[in-house]
Order: C-alpha cells, then structure tokens, then sequence
C-alpha cells in the first residue's frame, strides 16, 4: 500500500473464451483495518467484507487459518461469475495503534499489505462455438463437432465470455462423451464394505453407508464425505464441494448448509436439486431398476424387506435409481438385514380403536376386550365404570400386599441379623471363658508391672484394625500361623498373629506365657502388646517392625540395591545373642525360644535386631535345665539332638543360632540349592568345606574385603562351635554373646582410631588378647583345657580342623 492512498481497485475475469464461468468462488482477504466493496456500476457499490487489526500480535498463518474477520476476512460468490470489480476502502490508521505499537506488536505485514487469495473455486469451462453457429444443434453436423461418444448430447452454455456448448453422456450412461465410447452404462457403485471398522460419525452427524469417509468405505467415489472439524461437526461432500448436515437414507436426500443460489444436475451427476432450498436428491446409479436388477454384484439394495426406487426429473428427465424400505419396515436398505419391521402399536399411538396387534411389516387392529372400551383420550382401551371399581379395590389390596410383604421381609431380615449378632456375642464369650480370659484379667489387675504395658483386646478392635483381617494386611505366614498388619485406634501400627491351632490343655500354659512375655522388656525382642481371647485361638498383639527380616535382606534376589555391612552384621549378631541370653537366664523362669531363625530376626527402622515369633516357645522353671516336648522347628535350624531325643534346653537355640551366624558369613539358605540341582543342609556344608579348605575360601566376597582374617576365624570358629552335634560341647547364649561384645567392641575402637603407627595399633591388639579371663566362662567341655572363654576363641584359629 502506498502512503496517503486509502482506496485501492481490482479486477478479475475468467482466464479465456472457453471458459463459461465460476459456480463457485471462495476469496481471502489479508490485511489490517479495510473494507472490500463488489462494484456494481459507476456509483453503486456492495460491502462484503471487513477486516480489523487484532488487539494482540497475531502471525499472518494464524490469521489466515481462522479468518474470522481479525487479520482477514473470507466472502464466497455462489452464482455463475464471469469477473469481478473489487474495491479496498482503508480505515484512518489515527484511529487505531501508533507505529511504534504496530512495531511492537509485530504486524507490519498486515499494516503494510493486502493480500487476496482463493480459498476456493469451481470453474466451468466449455467448447466455444463457431460464430456461424448459434447454438450446439447446429455444431453437432461439423467435422470438430465434439461429442463423438455413443449415447452422448450437447447443451448450450448461455453463460459466458463467447457461446458455448457442453456434452453429457445420456440418462442411465456415465463417462466421458468427449471420447469415442466413452459414454457407458454406470457400474460403479460397489455395494460391499470391505474395509472393517469404518467411522461412521462427524461429532453428532451420522454417516450411514453407501456414504464413508475413507476407500472401502463408501459404495462409489461421489459418495466420498470429509470430516472437516469433529468437534463442531462439520462435513463436506467432497465431489459437490458443499457442507452437509445430514444425510437421510431413508427419503434419498442431503440436508445442506445454504451457501449460495445455483443448482445441480444436468452435469450427468448422481446428485439434484439446489442448495437455495437446502436439500440435494440423490441417487445410487444412473441405471433403472430393471437393469441395476440384472447385475447383482452391483445390484445396490442388498437388505431383504427393501426395494429399488426410479428416481425422475421434470427438467432433465430420468436420473437414476436408489433403495427403500418396505411399508412396514425401517432402516438401512444398502446393509444385509438391514430393513427391520416397524412396531406400529408402538410407534403411532392410538393407531387402531381397540386392541393393536404387531405382525412383520404390518398390524391389525381387534375391537375392546369385554367390558372395556376405547377411550380417545388415552388412546386404549379402560374398563368401564363397574369394572374401574373393581380395579381400584384390587390397586388397593395390590399395594397393601405389595407394602405388606416387603415390610414383613424387611422385619425378618432385622431378626436374623439380631440372631447373628446375639448369637456371635455368645460365641465369644464363651472362648474368652474357654481361653482363661477371666484367669489372665485377674493376673494382670493383680500384677501392677503388667497392667500398664498388656491390654486383653476385644476381637472388634482388632477386626477394625485389620479391615477384618483383610488378604492385603497379611505380613507373612509361617508354620504356627499368620501374621497381619493392623492399625489400632490410638494410630498405634502392630503386628496381629493369628496361630493355626492350640490345644485346650495348653491354655494355662498360654496365659502364663503371655504374663511372662508382657514382663519382658529388651531393646532387641519385640514387645508383645497384649492379646485376644474371643477367638477359638487366641491372638497376640505385638509391636509392629517395618523393615522385614533379616532372611529377606540375606537372601534377597541379586539385583537389591541394599545389602549388610561386615560391621552391621557383627552388631545384629551381637544383639540377636544378648536378646537369647536374656531369655534363658536374666528372668525368672527359662525362655526356650525354639524357632530361631533369620526369617525370625525382624530389623526396625534403624535395622537394630528384634527377636520375634514366640509361638514356638516353651517356658521352664529355673530349676529345670530341659523339658520334654514334641519336636518342633524349622529343619535347617533345628538342633539334632533335640530332633533325636525330643528334650528341649538353651543348647538348641544355640544350635540354630550358629544356623543364623553361618548364613551371615556365607549368604546361603539353610538348606539351600547345589550347583548340580540337589538340596544341601547348610551347617552340613559348612563344616565339611571348614575340614577341606581356608574359612576366607568359603565366606562371601563382601565379607572378605570388609573383616579381618581374625574377625573371619573368630566367627568362624564361634559358628563351629554352635553347631557341635553334642549339646554339652556347645557355648551357652552368655558366653556367645560375650565372644561376640569382644569382636564389635575391638572393631568398633579400631575404626575410631586413625590411621597411624603399626605399633600403636599392635599394642592395642595385643592388650585386648591379653585381656584378663571372664569370671564363670570356663570351656573345659569343649576343649579339655583351661582357658578364658575369649582366649579360647582367639586361638581358636590355630586349632586344625
């Protein structure tokens, strides 16, 4: 645009003499703040168009895509365009932003510039006549006359920069007239959907078949749609250029988006009518009915109940044929099964005055029932006044019967669980009579010690707790039960363990057990809360311990990011032996635990070992050293000569702990998988690897880069001694753990040293292995010698094996 030139002319006209015109002529208008006029004449002139400048910088590719009249503008010419005299009418750029705000907003381009761009046309061309001939007829005796096809015809083109015709195949042919025998009968509609899964839908328009949106879909190409925009439902018919709104199978028509005044048809087209009354006739072939029937690969109306329809033109003549239903029917006549029958009595009340009867494809009608009769109103048939009487005496005994029984159902329903419920109580208590409750109440309101930390649960807190003992609370099962997370109603997290049976004569010893458990109180046995007595078997309530258990760490598939450090195991050893120790001899009465094993050794938050699992466990008299049970245990762990003489002492918990030192120092399971697939005994295989070859051979890897060779053997040979077939000739917990206290007490003050002189370090071992005896830890059992229990172990490593 020039500066100080608010009003800018232009032209357009068809391209030449042959062609006749545009049916349709869609322009886009680009720029910033200006009209656009059609002229028409001298002085008159037509606004079509207006374009304003956006309030905030818009790229020119967004306002074109939108056009919306910010940035750009877009007007259509719908009737027959010969050319055009277009006028733009600038605003006063005062008016609007300053240059500086134009600049900063980006849009010089559309302050600068008009653009004008087709959005799109349809443009019509014909065959220019001689000027000696008038009209087509006249041209059709010439030697360049240009339907040469059979079965082919001319029309005058009036429209136009010179006279012209047009050639069209006959009525019932398609192709093209302009070549010999292009004009042939139509073929071309397929009448089978061979593609699966066709989309069927344009946001809320149906797209029934022969129509479709993509090859394989639709039966011919004419009948080809585009889905221009889901989301607002929008659909072209590609080969009309023309935007639909719905398409009825039914009456063969295509409700149109009125956007100009020309017609269809006469073009050998298998569509008619004009978009200015908004709705296009269609048909399936130009053929008649009798000759689509003879070919039935292309025969359209394949649904049984439908029948083909001949469809004529009062202008142009016949145009072809399409389908329908049967009276009686609805549907889709282009599908297989696709016509079904109509339910009259239904779908059009009061059809018949009486009775209504549906058959396929029609109905028929029967007068009233006796005593009835037709009422218009209601469009049926009701009973007379003696009858309505009578109906109303049966609505009323119908509804008090209906009220009636589902109450009386209701009230049976409330006894029933009243039953349950009273019976469920009864239940209970009579297994908190049976498990002792009254007895274990009675001992724990005497003992002033236990009433504070053990609480009897009833079976309702611990269901809530639990979510009724759901599957996802279960934290394990073993073999004397199962073990549930729960939460109780403080927010307090505990471990509830449900065992699988008890006999009834070990019910007082069960009540003493829990009162002497709920005295326990040792940093590294887990604290028993209380216990449940409204069970068949009791349950116990325990401190609840996140971080699993030692066997899970040991024993976790390879790729587990977390494993225990040398120093980690030595101090969970070390706890695990101070937590037995307590049990057989710092409480009145002996602790055997019986089930010592890792799986058994549960890790808190800080990993600090938590002896757990005491459903195994027996409880003896101080004066006893042993007690007569039925074997019981975990083979692996279980002590050999408990298992052959059936008599229970502190030296079988021994045994299994050296199982649970053994499997620190090597990391295999307690009976655990060869290379060649056979099952090995754990402390079988290490004491006949430690006869065969050097301890540092067998531990892992990680423990041999992170222990001493002293540390190793000491472990070792404390390990070897635990598993001595002989009960005798195995350490008690005691001496155990004070073995253990000597090893993590001297790696602990080595690792606060700093690296320095050898000698410093050499003297401070060596006053540890000179240290003075422990008072009352003689091992003359195991060796024949006299020696410190911690000298014995030290020297151990040069003992042959």
């Amino acid at each position: 645009m020039r500066s100080g030139v608010d009003a800018y002319n232009m032209s357009w006209k068809v391209p030449g003499p042959s062609f006749i015109g545009t049916r349709v002529i869609e322009l886009s208008f680009i720029g910033c703040d200006f009209d656009i006029y059609l002229l028409d004449g001298v002085n008159s002139r037509e606004l079509i168009c207006t374009v304003n400048c956006p309030n905030d910088g818009i790229p020119e590719s967004v306002a074109k895509q939108q056009c919306n009249g910010t940035g750009c503008c877009r007007s259509m010419f719908s009737h027959t365009v010969v050319s055009l005299e277009l006028q733009f009418v600038r605003y006063d750029r005062g008016k609007s932003k300053t240059k500086g705000e134009m600049q900063h907003t980006n849009q010089s381009l559309l302050w600068d510039t008009i653009r004008v761009e087709t959005y799109n046309m349809l443009l019509l061309w014909g065959i220019v006549l001689d000027r000696r001939n008038i009209n087509c007829d006249a041209a059709s005796n010439k030697t360049n006359y240009a339907c040469v096809s059979d079965h082919s015809r001319c029309f005058d083109a009036y429209s136009g920069m010179s006279p012209s015709y047009q050639c069209m195949c006959h009525n019932g042919y398609a192709g093209n007239p302009y070549v010999a025998d292009g004009c042939s009968r139509d073929r071309g509609y397929n009448p089978v959907e061979w593609k699966a899964n066709c989309g069927r839908s344009c946001g809320n328009i149906s797209i029934p078949f022969p129509f479709g949106l993509e090859e394989g879909c639709y039966a011919r190409k004419q009948f080809q749609l585009h889905c221009i925009d889901m989301r607002s439902s929008r659909l072209e018919l590609i080969s009309m250029y023309s935007e639909i709104r719905q398409i009825n199978i039914n009456e063969g028509t295509i409700e149109t988006i009125n956007r100009g005044e020309f017609s269809y048809g006469g073009m050998q087209s298998i569509y008619t009518g004009s978009i200015r009354t908004q709705e296009l006739q269609w048909v399936v072939a130009n053929l008649s009915c009798q000759e689509a029937q003879e070919d039935s690969t292309t025969y359209a109306c394949v649904s049984a109940d439908s029948t083909c329809l001949g469809v004529s033109l009062r202008i142009s003549g016949y145009l072809g044929y399409r389908c329908r239903c049967l009276t009686g029917f609805h549907g889709n006549p282009y599908v297989r099964n696709g016509c079904q029958d109509i339910n009259e009595c239904e779908t059009i009340p009061g059809i018949c005055k009486g009775l209504c009867h549906n058959t396929i494809g029609a109905f028929y009608c029967t007068k009233c029932p006796h005593k009835t009769e037709y009422d218009a109103t209601k469009m049926g048939c009701t009973p007379t006044n003696r009858q309505k009487s009578r109906l109303l005496l049966g609505i009323m005994i119908g509804l008090g019967v209906g009220f009636g029984v589902p109450l009386l159902g209701l009230s049976a329903v409330f006894i029933v669980l009243k039953w349950k419920r009273d019976e469920q109580k009864k239940q209970r208590r009579k297994y908190f009579r049976d498990n002792q409750g009254i007895l274990l109440e009675q001992l724990i309101s005497l003992d002033e010690n236990t009433s504070d930390k053990t609480k009897i649960f009833s079976l309702e807190d611990l269901e809530k707790a639990t979510h009724n003992f759901d599957q996802t609370r279960i934290l394990g099962r073993g073999g004397h039960g199962t073990v549930y997370k729960g939460i109780l109603a403080d927010q307090r997290v505990v471990a509830i363990k449900s065992s699988k049976a008890i006999e009834q004569s070990e019910i007082n010893q069960f009540i003493n057990e829990v009162i002497i458990l709920s005295h326990i109180n040792h940093r590294n046995i887990v604290r028993l809360f209380g216990c449940c007595l409204e069970t068949k078997v009791p349950l116990l309530v325990y401190d609840f311990v996140p971080n699993g258990s030692l066997y899970d760490i040991l024993h976790s598939s390879s790729d587990s990011n977390f494993s225990l450090s040398w120093d980690e195991c030595l101090r969970i050893a070390l706890e695990v032996a101070g937590a037995l120790c307590y049990l057989h001899s710092a409480a009145s009465v002996l602790v055997f635990h019986r089930d010592v094993k890792s799986s058994n050794i549960l890790l808190d938050a800080n990993y600090t070992a938590k002896v757990s699992d005491f459903g195994a466990s027996r409880v003896v008299p101080i004066d006893q050293t042993h007690v007569n049970t039925n074997v019981q245990g975990t083979f692996g762990y279980l002590d050999p000569e408990y298992y052959r003489t059936g008599q229970l002492n502190q030296k079988s918990d021994v045994y299994s702990f050296g199982v649970v030192l053994v499997e620190l120092l090597v990391r295999k399971e307690p009976i655990f998988t060869t290379q060649s697939g056979s099952k090995q005994n754990l402390s079988s295989y290490f004491l006949c690897e430690l006869k065969s070859r050097p301890i540092k051979e067998i531990v892992t890897a990680q423990i041999r880069e992170e222990a001493t060779e002293e540390e190793i053997n000491s472990v070792a040979h404390l390990a070897e001694m635990c598993l001595r077939l002989q009960g005798e000739e195995r350490p008690t917990m005691k001496q155990v753990e004070m073995t253990l206290h000597t090893l993590h007490a001297k790696r602990s003050k080595l690792s606060r040293v700093a690296q320095g002189d050898d000698q410093e370090i050499q003297q401070l071992l060596s006053s540890r292995v000179n240290a003075a005896p422990l008072a009352g830890c003689s091992l003359d059992q195991l060796s024949r010698r006299c020696y410190s229990l911690e000298q014995e172990f030290i020297l151990s490593a040069e003992v042959p094996r």
